[in-house]
Order: structure tokens, then sequence, then C-alpha cells
């Protein structure tokens, strides 16, 4: 931390304390904020006279129409280079599972280039009446340009959080704008500045930490390298628009519940959501993301006196304010086709990804009656053709679009292993660490030797689920980075998920975490890890029983409540999700060259109901506190921990309604007296599916808590099962979910083998489903004869292949 950077600080927290004294006489009503408490700032970079002239006169060209498509963003799924010849839009995105053009999703650089020049081909032809404008071309790259094959992939922000280094993080913004920069894309969704104060939120790993000092020290740092320094960037030297997001309090809402309510008083949003955003905005931040989520009940796209009167003004942003998925469709009155509303608070552009169409002709209509005032609309319309100049993108050249090599580059790749040695944390290690290079290691846990499940969600996919080690060219698992690392010193590394050997091996190092996940499906009920299928638990106690020394390696979003797989473990490892370059866990773990060096960001749980644990908090209480971190220098060793959770297992599962031969709690199978039920083997575990036999008429169905499923309809989820036909229905065969049915048995009469099914929950809710309120997650009722084995059903973000069934 350096000298300016604390005198800078130190005058944040300052005017924070006296904000905090004037809130306590201020009058206040709910989500209304007062700017003189705010503080200071001013955009750096963005605005000089020469720009501001070359504005001012290409908009007096602009016809209204082209005006407002300046202020809306489509999805590259939902529109065609073809439609911006009648709709001329500003801004495309690719969503976290939108393909490029006539590609697949996970696709190397070439296919993203080409639909960006696509698209931008379209926006600058010469027509009559057509003013030429650059679009710009967004994505989330949230931890590299996780979004193409072959890219570096960084460890998420609460792994960083961990490394206490700023500097490290402007390398691995430089790095993430170089990879984007030539993937033909020219805008980061990113940095995320959330201070995320309940662990159970979805997105608690795109926080840095709990602590809202290092997420101000890193807020900068991230936004220059992205950006280059203040108004001395651009595409042609490979940076890329930054967005400083979500504003404001995404971090803070009400039970973790993502696009929540954040129900605090105004000092403390200043002094701990919004500890990141001074230094964005002094830095140039080019975009700022409005937040889904509330503060004290009012919507953050229509918050005028935050996003207008506070960011625009006492913050002095000016560069422009975008929406989030569809955000703007969730204010009062309004809807993702129609929303005057939200650009009259403050917003500039709008992410209306499958409803641009819509969209732009409401606002269109809007700003001809004056709904949205000319003032606004021309405010806007400056701002976003501001940033567009400061970017660069009026000028044709795209020299970076030519380096494809500098993707998952080595050079860039050993940044991300840098950064995956010093995020990691040391909890507990009783001796067993370093190990011997020349050991025999055997290495099991079931993301031991997965890149997908080390790299967490956004990543290639939006969840970050249904990939593969094949869609990662050039990565390094946790496995190969260990077998590497004790190949040089006469070791030898065995790979066995399972924890079974032969030779009992001189050490066992266990790879194991949560699947990845993102925003809404990734928010939880309890920290408990496992709860109720405790499957690594079982490895460990296995591996302990043979006298074989464990460490642990636990990758999460997260702190989680793990005692009973710590106490299992002589050592254990907090290893976030590190991304891409896995041999950096070796490097500290194996020789003893390397020490940690990590320290948590984020306070870790002494029970599982510990949500809210934050340092400095009333009753503050954790197993391991905020800055804790063992080293080689400074070992230490655990004692037995306490196994009682404190909280209900069952309350954590939300969307698995049937695995390994079993209904999990809290949800439960009832089946009519027509149907029988016997045990089935999957396609990989013996007795791990069900065969459900119709004899008679009936239905198996499963029921449980109600369940709030509106969300997960907007976010495109299905509900998946994995199955196979045994006898085929000689009727319907009506599948439902939340009384909205449709008839499987097209389907499932076609295949043979074990096949998976994804129907999108948008299409119940079309067939009369009450979302909002799910008690019967699935009920399936046919005639006989009919007889279908089920090993798997669940809720699901991978939208291969789904079907909606008439």
């Amino acid at each position: 931390m350096g000298r300016a950077y604390r005198a800078m600080l130190g005058a944040a927290l300052c005017g924070t304390a006296i904000a905090a004294t004037a809130q306590e006489s201020t009058p206040t009503v709910a989500g209304e904020a007062h700017p003189a408490l705010w503080p200071k700032g001013k955009s750096q970079g963005l605005v000089d006279a020469a720009t501001e002239a070359k504005v001012t006169a290409l908009m007096a060209q602009m016809s209204i129409e082209e005006k407002i498509g300046q202020m809306i963003q489509a999805d590259i799924g939902a529109i065609t280079p073809e439609d911006l010849r009648r709709y001329p839009l500003g801004s495309i995105l690719a969503g976290g599972s939108s393909p490029p053009i006539g590609s697949p999703d996970r696709s190397p650089a070439a296919p993203w280039i080409a639909t960006s020049r696509a698209f931008n081909a379209v926006a600058m032809e010469q027509r009559p009446g057509h003013v030429t404008i650059p679009l710009m071309f967004g994505v989330d790259a949230v931890h590299g340009n996780n979004n193409i094959v072959g890219a570096t992939i960084f460890p998420h922000n609460i792994a960083l959080g961990a490394t206490r280094d700023p500097a490290l993080i402007r390398r691995i913004g430089a790095v993430t704008a170089e990879e984007t920069a030539a993937a033909g894309i020219d805008w980061a969704f990113g940095p995320t500045l959330a201070v995320p104060q309940d662990d159970r939120w979805g997105r608690t790993y795109e926080g840095y930490s709990e602590d809202p000092v290092i997420v101000a020290s890193y807020a900068g740092a991230m936004i220059e390298g992205l950006q280059g320094l203040p108004g001395k960037g651009g595409i042609q030297h490979g940076r890329v628009a930054a967005s400083a997001k979500h504003f404001l309090g995404d971090g803070g809402t009400t039970d973790g519940i993502d696009q929540g309510d954040t129900q605090v008083d105004e000092a403390t949003l200043i002094r701990i959501h919004a500890a990141g955003y001074p230094d964005a905005i002094n830095h140039g931040t080019m975009t700022v993301m409005a937040s889904f989520s509330s503060w004290n009940g009012i919507k953050m796209h229509g918050n005028k006196s935050l996003l207008t009167d506070v960011l625009k003004g006492r913050m002095g942003f000016d560069g422009f304010v975008v929406g989030d998925w569809n955000g703007h469709g969730q204010l009062p009155g309004c809807t993702n086709t129609d929303c005057p509303a939200t650009f009259n608070a403050g917003l500039d552009m709008a992410m209306a990804p499958d409803s641009w169409k819509g969209m732009y002709e409401t606002t269109l209509a809007a700003a001809k009656a004056g709904t949205i005032p000319k003032a606004r609309v021309d405010d806007a319309v400056r701002r976003i053709l501001r940033v567009k100049m400061k970017l660069g993108l009026f000028d044709p050249a795209r020299p970076w679009e030519a380096k494809s090599d500098t993707i998952g580059s080595a050079a860039h790749r050993a940044v991300a292993r840098d950064a995956v040695a010093k995020s990691l944390v040391l909890l507990k290690n009783s001796g067993v660490l370093p190990i011997k290079a020349s050991a025999n290691i055997l290495v099991a846990g079931d993301a031991a030797d997965d890149v997908g499940r080390q790299s967490g969600g956004w990543t290639l996919s939006w969840q970050g689920d249904g990939n593969t080690n094949a869609d990662f060219p050039g990565a390094t698992s946790i496995y190969a980075g260990i077998a590497e690392a004790v190949k040089a010193g006469g070791g030898t590394a065995t790979l066995s998920p399972d924890g079974s050997f032969t030779t009992k091996p001189d050490v066992a190092i266990v790879v194991f975490g949560e699947l990845p996940y993102a925003e809404m499906r990734g928010d939880v009920r309890t920290l408990e890890f496992e709860a109720g299928d405790k499957q690594a638990l079982e490895l460990l106690r296995k591996l302990k029983a043979a006298g074989v020394p464990t460490v642990s390696v636990f990758l999460s979003g997260r702190p989680l409540w793990v005692n009973p797989e710590m106490n299992q473990s002589d050592a254990f490892v907090a290893a976030w999700f590190p991304g891409s370059e896995g041999a950096g866990i070796a490097d500290v773990l194996i020789g003893g060259k390397r020490d940690f060096t990590g320290r948590l960001s984020y306070s870790w749980p002494k029970t599982a109901g510990q949500f809210t644990l934050n340092k400095g908090a009333l009753g503050y209480d954790p197993l391991f506190a905020f800055g804790h971190g063992l080293s080689y220098a400074k070992g230490g060793s655990v004692p037995a921990l306490s196994e009682v959770a404190g909280v209900d297992s069952s309350l954590a599962n939300t969307s698995l309604f049937f695995t390994r031969g079993k209904v999990p709690a809290p949800f439960s199978l009832a089946i009519d007296s027509g149907v029988e039920r016997s045990a089935a083997d999957s396609a990989t575990t013996q007795e791990g599916a069900v065969q459900f036999t119709w004899t008679q008429a009936g239905t198996a169905r499963i029921t449980g808590p109600e369940l709030a499923l509106v969300r997960e309809v907007n976010g495109d989820l299905n509900l998946q099962i994995t199955y196979r036909t045994i006898k085929a229905p000689t009727g319907p065969a009506m599948l439902s979910l939340g009384g909205g049915k449709v008839d499987i048995a097209p389907i499932i009469s076609a295949t043979s083998g074990w096949q998976v099914l994804r129907v999108p929950l948008k299409c119940f809710r079309d067939k009369g489903a009450n979302m909002a309120a799910v008690t019967e997650p699935m009920a399936l009722t046919a005639t006989a004869p009919f007889s279908i084995a089920i090993s798997d059903l669940r809720l699901a973000t991978d939208p291969a292949g789904a079907v909606c069934p008439k």
C-alpha cells in the first residue's frame, strides 16, 4: 500500500466518520441518499475539450432514433448483425453462455473476433442518413477472459483478496485486458467491488474481501490494469473499458439473497459498500454497472439519488452507467421491454439482452413524447460517445486481434500461477507439509484432475458447469501440477479419485470442494459443506483409517464449515477457486521452496450458522479470524473441532431432488398405488438409480418445502432429468413442476440407454405453474404399461439440448 493511497484512504475514512455523524441528524427517506454525506471524487482521463467538441459535432448529426439506439444493449444470442440496419443499437454483449455467430459457446478467439467484426461491419456501413458509430462489445471477463477457450483463467477475487497485493491485481488486469482485446472484445464487466457481508450470497467469491479497506486498495489497481493510465490507454494498446460493479450495496442484501434488499443506514452504505468506488472513479473507470439489488426497498436501477446525485454528481463520475441483465424490468411499473423510469433515474445504457427490440421502441416513444427529457437523452448519449472515443473505438485499427498467441501465453500463465501460490491460505499443518519431491504421493478427490472444478463459476459458461479438461488447452489441473513437481525430484504422483491404492503412499493430497456456481444458484441457506451427503468426509476417513497422512486442498467460493473434514486432515489448505494454473498449488505444497503467504480476507466460521461473520462486528467469534494464515515458518496444528453444525443440514438443498438412488432432504418421494419402485443401477453406480414401473394409471411425485423459482425462470434454468427408458409409454407421460405440465412421452420413447432431458422452467411457467410458490418440483403421471429409471433430477443451468415439450 503506497503512501499516496494511504493518504487517500485516510481522507476517505475521515469523510466517512463525518458522514456517519451527519447521518444521525439528517432526515432520512428510505432508499434516498444525501449527496453531501458522500466522499467527493472526479473521473480522470475522460473529459477534455477536444473530445467533447467531437462528441458535440457527432450528436448534431444524429437522429433521435440513433441516439436512443446508443442507449440499448442486446445480447448476441438474441440479435443478428442485420438487425442493426433497422435498429441502430450502441452495444452488444455476450452473456455467460451465449455463443459467437455460427460456433459453439466454447470457442477460441477466431469466432469471437469474427462475431465482433460482423456486428461492427453493419454498424459502420455507409448508408444514406446513417451516422456511423462503432459498437461496444462487452463480456463478463471477471477472472481473465473466461469466455474464450485457451484463455488464462485467474483465481477468483476471493482468492486475490488473500494475497494483499495490489501490484499483482494490476498485472492481472493488464493480462485480462490483452486477452480480451485479442479476442475482438473491448469491454470487461469488472471489477466487482462488492463487500460481501453474508457468506450465503452466491457471489461472495466475486468480492475481494469482507473488509472495505482491501476492496478499496484493489479498485484503482484493477481499473488501471484493464484500462491503462487514465487517458492513455485504448483498444489499440491492448486495453479495454472497465465496469466497476455493482453500484451499490450488492454485497449487503438481507440473508445474502442475490438481487435482494440491502437494509442498512446511509453511513453503513458509504463506509462499507461504497468503499471501492471513489478510487475506481479517480482512476478513470469508463463505466459503472448498476446493481440488481435494492437499498432500503428502492431498486438501484431506479434510484436517482444514488445513480445521478451521488455517483454522477458528488463522486464526479463522467463515464456512463450500464444496467444489468434486464434489471430495469424489476422496477415498479416497468417491464423488460418498457422502462422510461430507469433512464430518468440515471441509467445511460439498458442491458436488454433478449428484450432489446421492445425496449428500443418504447424508449424511443418515451423520448419523443418527452417522458424521458431531451436533456437526459443527450446526457446519456454524450457519456456513451465520450467513452467510445476515449477507448479508441472510432479508430478502426485493431492490432491486438492479430495477437491471438497472447491468449494463454506462457508469460500470462506465469502471472496466474504466481497468483495461485500467493492466494493459498494454510489453516492447519500437523507437520505433514511441505511434502518432499521424492515422496510417493496419492492424489485423490473428485476435483483433483478437473480444471473446470478448480476454476469455478463464470468459466466458459455462466455457472461454470458442463466443462471438461478438453475445454482448457494449455491449462494445468492440480494433479498435473503435482505430478510435474515430483517428477524432477524422483517421486511419484498417482491419481486415484476414490482414494484406492495398492501400495501405501507416503502421503495423500485430497482435492475436493464446492461445485462451480454463479449468481442466484450459488445462494445457500447453510455454510455446512456437503450437508447431508458427505462424500469427501468418507474419503478422508478411509485414508485416515489406512494410516495415510492426508493434506486437504479445499476448493470453495466462500469460507465454509468444514470441521469434520478438518478433523480428518493432517493439513488443510484453503485454495478457493484457483483457475487454470493448478501448478501454483504444487509450487507451495511440494519441496518447501515456496512458503504460504496468503491470509484470510474473509473470516472462517466456527459453526454452519455464522452467516454474517465480519471483523469488528458485535459478538465476533470465528474459528479463524480475518487475516489468519499459517506458514512453514509459522506452523500450527488445530485441536479437535466440534462437529455439531448448529444448522439443519437439509436447509442446504434447494435444487437437487434425486441423486445416488435417493431423494435428499428436505424433499420426499410419494408414489400412487399403481406405481412400483425398485433399485436400479445407474450408468456409473450400482443401485445409483430407481426404476419406476406403472402397473396402472398413477403418479410418482417429489414434494418439499415451498420454493420461489421466479429468478430461476428469468435465468433460463432447466429441470434436468438423467433417465433410461425401460418400457416406452403407450400414452402421455406428463411431467409436471408446480402444476405446469408437459408431455415427454414422444421424447423418452425415442431413446435408448442413459439420456439427459432438460426442460426449461419457463415451459412449466407457460403451462400455468406458479413459480413463486413451488411445492412439487417434479411429478410424472402415466398409464400402464410404462417403466423408466431415474438416476438424477435437479435444477441446472446448462442449456445444451433443452427442449420444451407440448
